[in-house]
């Protein structure tokens, strides 16, 4: 029912005012309904929008949440490790240190015990 607007020199379009009312009254319900079915479209893309940020945020307090575990764990693995190192590093000092006091103690006991016999 849309018609061609009325062009200044082309003859046969001669509209009276009530016509000419009417198509403005038509041109604008379809700017309003065409604004409505936009406004609607655009409310439903920032609806999904602020959806994905709100996924967005989730997974990355999700990801962040499992990259700090991560290194948690992973610094506890290296604890016990280093742990480990050091308690097997100590028992060797301490068989070393063990090792040398013996050997002192059979040299004492033995010089001691050689002093005698041949005084």
């Amino acid at each position: 029912s849309f018609q061609a607007p009325h062009q200044p020199g082309q003859p046969g379009f001669k509209f009276t005012v009530a016509e000419s009312c009417d198509r403005i009254k038509d041109e604008f319900q379809f700017l309003q309904a065409q604004y409505h079915s936009l406004k609607v479209e655009y409310d439903k893309l920032a609806n999904e929008k602020t959806e994905m940020q709100r996924h967005y945020v989730m997974y990355y307090e999700m990801s962040y949440g499992l990259n700090i575990e991560m290194h948690k764990q992973a610094s506890s693995r290296s604890d016990s490790f280093c742990q480990a190192l050091i308690a097997n590093q100590r028992e060797e000092e301490e068989e070393e240190e063990g090792d040398g006091s013996r050997e002192t103690c059979w040299r004492i006991e033995l010089g001691e015990g050689q002093q005698p016999s041949s005084v």
